[in-house]
């Protein structure tokens, strides 16, 4: 007994000092701490110019300052899921109060009906909060927020419902697979069988109608609602409707791997890695992509550095899952790649104007919305991805196979 303790304390002891070896040469760990109280030097900045009001910020004017939107706009949950996270890397009370003031402001939103975002909406404010300071109010107005999330779902088609819209019969769009995580932590909380029912059909669907044969993604699929069938593919904010929106692939890669976190279907990460593929080979030098993969004034067009961000937090959770030991060191380098180069002065907000993270996003080129702008949702997944560096574990210290 004695030698198999003394062995198992050698071997905890080798790992450390692996890992411990390779974060002194890995250029990013002294980084990461910088990026991250950068980050809250930023919000608290952002809070004290806001004042007593509860303001929710989108995206950035030229001058730098927010520009400010309802708590009924898509984007609202993502500054209090900044708040969160910052509390939870500094335990500073006053980001914990600050989070949690910005959270209770969006309660009402637990019966809103208009469009599928609630998800993100609630998941990334209310669903910090139950994770980092339970209460059962908390978990009420999620699992609330789910069932008003389930009105959206129609078993005919088998998909959730994105936007009412009369451009379209029944739009499904990419970045939906990002609301389903509301509805698979509903179910293991208290909800319904049906929601996680619901969420699997939508993910099912979007991987045999989204999901092209090289891996790229539609923007839009619209469904004849009485049939279920596919009435056309499309694009809303896409260079076109046969192009490849570099933020809607960055949803997929996050959205089915989270998809496979909750049911461990082989198919869904298989999906993952498929668009992770795509994305990771169609990346320009610097590791942050084009607005879109296939905008025609290439290398003349803008990048989108928030779906650098939410690629990166996708391919760190990918690199976990994946037992094939070059695919996830691949995975987890790009990230590593992406990360480094958004924390550069090429794209870090830091020493500019911007009240965000990460400069050079956008929202949409074709409606010339939010063009080369920091975008609060950026700036929440490059947080999140940062945090998942720190403490996923690197594919190389792992025994994968080959």
């Amino acid at each position: 007994m004695m030698r198999i303790v003394l062995i198992s304390t050698l071997i905890a002891f080798m790992t450390l000092m692996t890992r411990t070896a390779a974060a002194q040469t890995d250029p990013l760990v002294p980084i990461i701490p910088k990026a991250l109280n950068f980050a809250a030097e930023q919000l608290r900045r952002s809070i004290t110019e806001f004042g007593d009001s509860v303001k929710y910020p989108r995206s950035t004017y030229p001058d730098g300052k927010w520009k400010i939107v309802s708590r009924y706009d898509w984007t609202s949950g993502f500054f209090p899921g900044c708040l969160w996270y910052i509390y939870e890397y500094s335990h500073d009370p006053f980001f914990k109060s600050a989070a949690q003031r910005w959270t209770d402001e969006l309660a009402p939103l637990q019966y809103f009906h208009g469009n599928h975002d609630i998800g993100f909406m609630m998941f990334n404010s209310y669903g910090h909060a139950y994770r980092l300071s339970p209460s059962q109010e908390s978990k009420a107005i999620l699992l609330q927020s789910a069932r008003s999330l389930m009105t959206r779902y129609h078993p005919a088609v088998g998909c959730i419902k994105s936007w009412d819209n009369p451009r379209w019969q029944y739009p499904v769009i990419i970045d939906n697979m990002m609301n389903l995580e509301l509805l698979f932590w509903a179910a293991k909380n208290g909800g319904t069988k049906d929601m996680y029912d619901a969420a699997v059909s939508h993910a099912v669907k979007s991987m045999q109608n989204h999901v092209r044969t090289d891996g790229s993604t539609y923007h839009v699929v619209s469904y004849d609602s009485i049939t279920g069938t596919v009435d056309r593919f499309d694009t809303y904010q896409g260079y076109s409707k046969t192009s490849t929106w570099s933020r809607g692939q960055a949803w997929a890669i996050y959205g089915f791997t989270m998809v496979y976190r909750f049911t461990k279907e082989e198919r869904f990460l298989e999906t993952a890695r498929r668009a992770a593929d795509y994305f990771v080979k169609n990346l320009p030098d610097d590791y942050v992509p084009y607005w879109d993969f296939q905008a025609e004034n290439i290398p003349d067009e803008p990048r989108d550095a928030s779906a650098a961000a939410i690629a990166a937090s996708g391919l760190i959770e990918l690199s976990q899952y994946v037992q094939d030991g070059s695919a996830a060191k691949k995975y987890w380098n790009t990230a590593h790649s992406i990360l480094l180069s958004l924390c550069t002065p090429v794209y870090n907000a830091k020493g500019t104007p911007s009240r965000g993270l990460i400069n050079h996003c956008v929202t949409s080129k074709p409606a010339d919305s939010e063009i080369d702008v920091s975008l609060i949702y950026g700036d929440y997944y490059f947080i999140e991805a940062l945090f998942r560096y720190q403490s996923f574990q690197n594919p190389a210290s792992r025994n994968l196979t080959h």
